[in-house]
């Protein structure tokens, strides 16, 4: 009853006083420390904000910008190697799915639960690499960026054969490109047979009487995205027969699907372009006359996108929301976009700009965002330094909060505002989740059965999070107000409160 109590303080807490801030006037290097972990990274583990503050806010910046230069701890890349779904090509992937699915409608005997156990093996080990590397991973900035860029260019795991590919397209379309060129990172979703699939451009051609299935005619999901989510926003510009235009240069962009052709080396390789479905006649697009040219035109289209001025304005701002705050100050922005044309889109050479600004660092962003539930499970567990073994617990809590792993539906992926997410039904669950973690009784050091070697042994039980160790983690992010509603419940209490406290929902 104390427990459910206190919690319960907490989260009326939150409720009435919004955005939560324990910014100092001028921040020092400890809170600057905090910040650009609870930003550039998922949140501090211990001992992160005294190493931080100690080599340098700017140093550590530096560094997180180049995560090449940053070696990975040997057992994390161990575990990552031994994922062996997550390490085929999508060539495999796809053939195994496609290869459950013939059997399915074959009504072979267990086709159909074999099928749902290899979709479950596949969609644990994804989640496992992604979830394993934002808590453990040193090179947080690159998690953080590929987070954000595979929403920015979302694709749903749900959909059909993108079960099988979009472990694929993080690592192969959205990871590599991450701190890189915008250009690059355009073009390499644009070819992946997973957003190929998802928005229907994999179907779309020029209307001929010979086509069969569903390749029938123009599709403009994909080019409608393109321009409005992807690169130069709703407000870029273009008009509906920009859109279709568009489509047209873009028909006879698909993928391999056949078998013999499956097994290869690269997920780039299945891309395909089918000269039978292009359109081949002149188009007008964003006022310019394009001249047929097949598969160059589409490239042509991509070239343009990412260096316009209202792409750069467009996907700057995002940034900015991400990381500064909900509502970004507009010179900010155009300071970002104007790094981004005079860089050609070089995403690091932006960020820097960003990360440097004195909006970023000012007292008033300082713990001005709001956790999404990814960003809270993940902050939660790195402050906790539990050792994770089994994932699944964490999936589960970001399918109760509403943001599954892989699985927004629709193009325009997660919103990372405060109003998206702050509301009376999650808060309960954030502090149940945060109540479980603290407790010890989130089984996070017990192997999936699936992935466990036979058990000689019972599996460790994790321990109470300590709150001592917790709050010193924390420093600074968490209020006087909230230490001392803290202090005045039992020790076994602390931690979770900590954890479902006010202050550590935001960021």
């Amino acid at each position: 009853m104390i427990q459910r109590a206190s919690m319960v303080v907490l989260a009326a807490a939150l409720m009435a006083t919004g955005v939560v801030s324990a910014a100092a006037p001028a921040p020092d290097a400890q809170t600057q420390a905090l910040h650009v972990l609870n930003r550039l990274a998922f949140g501090p583990r211990p001992g992160d904000v005294e190493r931080v503050a100690s080599m340098g806010v700017q140093r550590w910046i530096d560094q997180q910008l180049h995560p090449e230069t940053i070696p990975l701890p040997p057992d994390l890349t161990a575990r990552l190697a031994a994922l062996d779904t997550v390490n085929r090509s999508a060539g495999e992937s796809l053939d195994e799915f496609l290869t459950l699915r013939r059997e399915v409608k074959m009504d072979d005997e267990g086709a159909k639960q074999h099928r749902h156990q290899v979709e479950m093996r596949v969609a644990r080990q994804a989640a496992e690499a992604r979830l394993l590397r934002a808590v453990e991973s040193p090179r947080q900035l690159e998690e953080v960026m590929v987070d954000f860029w595979y929403n920015h260019f979302n694709v749903f795991a749900g959909k059909g054969i993108d079960r099988a590919l979009v472990t694929s397209y993080e690592r192969d379309a959205i990871r590599p490109y991450a701190l890189g060129s915008f250009r690059a990172l355009l073009g390499a979703t644009a070819r992946h047979p997973a957003m190929l699939f998802y928005l229907d451009n994999a179907v779309s051609s020029a209307p001929r009487p010979d086509a069969k299935g569903k390749a029938r005619g123009l599709n403009e999901n994909y080019a409608r995205e393109l321009m409005e989510l992807h690169t130069l926003g709703a407000d870029g510009g273009y008009t509906q027969r920009d859109v279709t235009e568009l489509a047209r240069m873009l028909t006879g962009w698909t993928f391999e699907q056949r078998p013999k052709f499956l097994h290869v080396a690269r997920a780039d390789d299945l891309f395909r372009f089918d000269a039978r479905r292009h359109d081949a006649g002149p188009k007008t697009w964003l006022g310019q006359a394009i001249a047929p040219a097949g598969e160059q035109e589409g490239e042509y289209a991509l070239d343009v996108l990412a260096m316009h001025p209202a792409t750069a304005h467009h996907v700057s701002r995002e940034l900015a929301q991400y990381f500064v705050s909900d509502d970004p100050p507009p010179a900010l922005v155009d300071r970002m976009a104007a790094t981004w044309l005079a860089s050609r889109g070089d995403i690091r050479a932006v960020l820097a700009t960003l990360f440097g600004s004195r909006e970023f660092m000012a007292s008033g962003a300082v713990g001005a965002k709001f956790k999404t539930p990814y960003q809270f499970v993940v902050s939660a567990v790195r402050a906790s330094g539990e050792p994770v073994a089994n994932v699944q617990p964490l999936v589960n809590t970001m399918n109760q909060l509403g943001m599954p792993l892989y699985g927004c539906q629709t193009p325009d992926g997660y919103k990372n505002t405060q109003d998206a997410w702050l509301n009376p039904d999650a808060l309960t669950r954030r502090i149940a989740f945060a109540t479980a973690l603290a407790s010890g009784r989130l089984p996070l050091a017990a192997m999936p059965v699936d992935a466990a070697p036979p058990a000689t042994m019972a599996p460790p039980r994790p321990a109470p999070v300590d709150p001592v160790r917790l709050q010193a983690t924390l420093g600074g992010s968490i209020s006087t107000r909230t230490k001392a509603i803290v202090q005045r419940n039992p020790d076994k209490l602390r931690a979770a409160m900590l954890l479902g406290s006010p202050d550590f929902m935001q960021r």
